[in-house]
């Protein structure tokens, strides 16, 4: 059963993979096809993305928190971005979003001594209160760190580039990121079915 089950998950995962890609990748498209105007850009990030939600929750049977919370805010920005015709919005999202995340973890540790990933992934992941605590701060520093990166990049580079930084810095430093913590997920698993013994 378990075999059946495996192929149809990683299925999942790719198709949730190129629905999280695909508004960067036509955003990107769009910024070098209209490089003097973001209106039409800004207006492609805010249709791809109104498409992919809905498309994501039918895949995962559910709401998933990042994309829904990242979708939210290309909404907002890539709003104020067209409203405004000034790209600006849409440059600092990154940073604000980035920010957001890791204020809220590093703020659920500090004030209310609770790893708040633990409610968001709880589902996911059964791990123990110190792998928890682990997992919650280096995610914390983590956001912070990319939130520095898009402020470097949207500063110094051209709209081209901070777009395709997206695709070819973010997104691959995110899912590097999250398999470096593999081994932390092993060594404070809790029970006795580790997925990554």
């Amino acid at each position: 059963m378990s075999d059946d089950i495996k192929p149809e998950k990683g299925m999942r995962k790719l198709y949730a993979t190129v629905l999280e890609l695909g508004p960067l990748v036509l955003f990107f498209a769009a910024t070098n096809y209209w490089k003097d105007n973001i209106k039409p850009p800004a207006l492609v990030f805010i249709v791809a993305t109104l498409i992919a939600l809905p498309m994501y929750r039918w895949l995962e049977k559910r709401w998933p928190v990042m994309p829904l919370v990242g979708g939210f805010f290309v909404l907002v920005f890539g709003s104020l971005s067209f409203w405004f015709n000034d790209a600006i919005f849409l440059k600092v999202k990154p940073t604000v979003v980035n920010c957001l995340f890791g204020v809220i973890l590093g703020g659920g540790l500090l004030f209310f001594r609770r790893p708040l990933l633990k409610p968001i992934f709880g589902m996911a992941f059964s791990l123990d209160d110190p792998g928890w605590w682990k997992l919650t701060v280096r995610w914390s520093l983590f956001f912070f760190f990319m939130a520095a990166v898009n402020e470097v990049i949207w500063r110094n580079f051209s709209m081209e580039t901070w777009a395709l930084s997206k695709i070819v810095v973010s997104f691959p430093a995110t899912m590097v990121f999250a398999l470096l913590q593999v081994p932390l997920l092993k060594r404070h698993w809790d029970g006795e079915d580790n997925p990554f013994a």
